[in-house]
């Protein structure tokens, strides 16, 4: 058996000293706070820094390029406009986020590519709403489609509006096998622009799925001019346009896409298909 001394306490004068305490939970906390904006200062220069050397996502205006907008169809089309925006920022934020990433075609395939698609749709929502209301808008799909400013030109500041993109040449192409007029029996015919001689060069890893929505694009066509024959003489002065030519613009938008984007996978994306959706009907 052993004991054990027992070990004298001894205290120290600083450590019982209230006051010297709290000098040194100050002193940590001023520290701490020294050390936590200097890594947010860092961040915001690195962030600004960033910025400036990606670029910046800029887009056509849309509000100074609508007709009158009825009062009725106001607010919807404010919100879209203001999405419109949202959009840009978000595609912005993620331009400098994601800086470094992926091959060449990153930021068009990843940032500008996703950014048209929204556009079209929330576009597509304007003319829809302002249409309800009365003569519905043409055209704003061609303000869809945004461009990289690199550099200095970027300028930092808001999204620079960019001139829209000139409508293509108004050539069509009648239903196969009606000869501008076939069965139609004196209701017209519903011709649209052409599409498949203005595309780009098609890469083989898409040609099946351009040739599929192009020929989707004809059956349209024909689905449209049969509803046309099927439905002569029903509805108002407007039943035409609201009924058949609206949709029909619909759906092709939705097929004229899905081109682009099938080449876009391959190669360079084509801009500004969405020019082509709009159809009319020829008496």
């Amino acid at each position: 058996m052993y004991s054990r001394t027992p070990r004298r306490k001894v205290d120290h004068p600083d450590a019982a000293s209230p006051m010297n305490s709290r000098r040194w939970k100050i002193a940590g906390t001023v520290g701490l706070a020294a050390v936590i904006m200097g890594a947010g200062l860092g961040l915001a220069s690195a962030d600004t820094s960033s910025s400036a050397d990606v670029g910046r996502i800029v887009c056509p205006g849309v509000a100074d390029r609508l007709p009158a907008v009825p009062a009725a169809a106001s607010a919807e089309v404010d919100r879209n406009l203001q999405q419109l925006q949202t959009q840009i920022d978000e595609a912005n934020a993620r331009l400098v986020s994601s800086q470094g990433q992926g091959g060449p075609n990153f930021v068009n395939n990843a940032i500008l590519g996703p950014l048209a698609d929204k556009r079209t749709a929330a576009l597509e929502r304007i003319a829809i709403s302002i249409g309800r209301q009365g003569d519905r808008p043409v055209g704003l799909e061609s303000l869809a489609t945004c461009q990289l400013v690199a550099g200095s030109a970027a300028g930092g500041g808001a999204a620079a509006d960019l001139p829209a993109a000139p409508a293509a040449p108004a050539q069509t192409q009648a239903p196969a096998g009606n000869n501008g007029n076939g069965a139609n029996t004196g209701a017209g015919t519903i011709v649209c622009p052409s599409v498949a001689d203005r595309l780009p060069a098609v890469p083989a890893a898409a040609r099946a799925e351009v040739d599929r929505n192009l020929q989707q694009l004809q059956t349209q066509i024909d689905e449209a001019n049969a509803r046309l024959v099927s439905s002569q003489g029903q509805g108002g002065p407007n039943f035409v346009n609201l009924a058949i030519l609206g949709p029909l613009e619909d759906k092709r938008i939705a097929a004229l896409e899905r081109i682009a984007i099938s080449i876009g996978r391959q190669g360079d994306r084509p801009v500004g298909l969405e020019s082509l959706a709009t159809c009319q009907l020829q008496s």
